[in-house]
């Protein structure tokens, strides 16, 4: 039976996570699960993809919203969970999709700027827009997410971190975190390692002891240069830059998504809105079978 190991938040789409013992989990994914985005002057999506010094920003839960720190800066951003009302609204685009998001202001956009060292804005999703994962790969069903890449929850297992690492450490290389490749659930005991790629659904008990939380595996995670990124300082290995994914084009390489390098699972919550699961908790998986 697989076991949830760890759980993660990230508030601010491509920003710290903060690790949770226990997350409640609705359709759109974990609660406060990139609800927030920076943004250049467009309104387009920007990550550590640009700009690797996004990972040295540090979120936490606070009272009444989240409070966002990084080394250097001589104060924390403070963003209420309540929106303060009367909020611009502006285009957004994360990839393909271009819907309407609410602007955080000024003082929010001088703080990213002086963080991010580029002109930036910072925005929050609105709670009346819907964005719909890419029905492609949910077979026509509507799976709603905020700021996401493109999927309400991405799963990791140990095992195949653990395959990946004895990899990396076979040719020299240091192995690396699970913070890497930025879950929302690590789960183990799942078998063999990418034991994953071939399992349709994962029921998840809950914390309160309510109806089980379901998730559906619908999509492999391909993973961009992010993974090559340390989560704490924000960057590469001087001497292994290109690692992980160096190493994952050995044996990752998945014709389902056009040959990308894969990692883990995006799935869509299919049942058990509205619970709450928590590190610990028993899990089990039913397998795809495909004709």
């Amino acid at each position: 039976m697989a076991t949830v190991r760890a759980l993660y938040v990230y508030p601010v789409k491509s920003c710290g996570a903060i690790a949770l013992d226990r997350a409640q989990i609705g359709l759109e994914g974990f609660e406060w699960d990139r609800h927030w985005m920076v943004a250049d002057e467009a309104g387009r999506f920007v990550t550590q993809r640009q700009y690797a010094a996004m990972a040295r920003i540090v979120p936490a839960f606070v009272d009444d919203g989240v409070r966002l720190t990084m080394e250097g800066m001589s104060e924390a951003l403070h963003l209420p969970f309540a929106p303060r009302g009367g909020e611009a609204r502006v285009p957004a685009s994360v990839w393909d999709d271009n819907f309407e998001a609410l602007d955080e202001g000024d003082r929010a956009a001088q703080w990213f700027t002086q963080a991010i060292g580029v002109p930036v804005r910072l925005l929050r999703f609105a709670h009346d827009v819907t964005r719909f994962a890419s029905r492609k790969w949910t077979n026509g069903e509507d799976a709603p997410t905020q700021f996401a890449d493109g999927f309400p929850i991405l799963v990791t297992s140990e095992a195949s971190l653990a395959e990946l690492n004895a990899r990396l450490v076979a040719k020299g290389a240091p192995p690396v975190p699970m913070t890497r490749f930025r879950p929302n659930i690590v789960v183990g005991d799942v078998g063999e390692a990418f034991e994953e790629d071939f399992i349709d659904t994962l029921a998840i008990e809950s914390a309160s002891g309510g109806a089980e939380i379901v998730l559906r595996f619908v999509k492999p995670c391909s993973r961009c240069p992010i993974t090559t990124i340390d989560q704490k300082t924000g960057e590469r290995d001087a001497q292994w830059p290109a690692e992980p994914l160096d190493t994952l084009a050995v044996f990752r390489a998945d014709p389902r998504v056009d040959g990308g390098l894969t990692f883990g699972q995006n799935a869509m919550v299919v049942a058990g809105a509205g619970e709450r699961l928590a590190v610990g908790a028993h899990a089990q998986w039913e397998y795809r079978f495909d004709e």
